[in-house]
């Protein structure tokens, strides 16, 4: 892991941060998806939504989204969700990304969460050994899938 010659503001994502995010968003998925990051920045507001960015010299190099849950079929009332982490590719394998959880984590303890889930796609290997790095290991549940088309 490279170090960094500046260490990265952890905080909570703005509704102008938005714009930062869809570019960062267009350079690891290659897809343009501004309007997305626009809406989904309008739903900061609700109470089981986290969302938090790593900042570098005023500039957005990482973020993470995160959801606090338990009022579905079975599952307990105190597990949260990272649904989606992301770092600049000029800024991975530098401790960002740990950083992120991290703090997600933090702010979950201070919410009474007990469990913290995150979904990984199989065969990404990369990130898969990333949470594994940090900590996460296979949790109680099963991803089910019915394809309709």
């Amino acid at each position: 892991m490279e170090s960094l010659e500046e260490l990265p503001i952890i905080r909570p994502m703005k509704k102008e941060d938005y714009k930062q995010i869809a570019e960062i968003d267009k350079k690891t998925t290659g897809r343009n998806r501004l309007e997305y990051w626009k809406a989904k920045a309008e739903t900061l507001d609700k109470e089981s939504f986290i969302a938090l960015v790593a900042e570098i010299k005023n500039r957005i190099v990482g973020f993470i989204l995160g959801s606090i849950s338990g009022w579905e079929y079975i599952t307990p009332e105190n597990i949260g969700w990272i649904n989606t982490i992301v770092v600049s590719p000029e800024y991975q394998r530098k401790g960002i990304g740990q950083m992120l959880v991290s703090e997600m984590i933090e702010y979950m303890k201070k919410r009474s969460i007990k469990s913290v889930y995150a979904f990984v796609y199989w065969r990404d290997f990369d990130l898969l050994k990333f949470f594994n790095s940090i900590g996460f290991e296979m949790g109680d549940m099963i991803d089910l899938k019915f394809d309709i088309a």
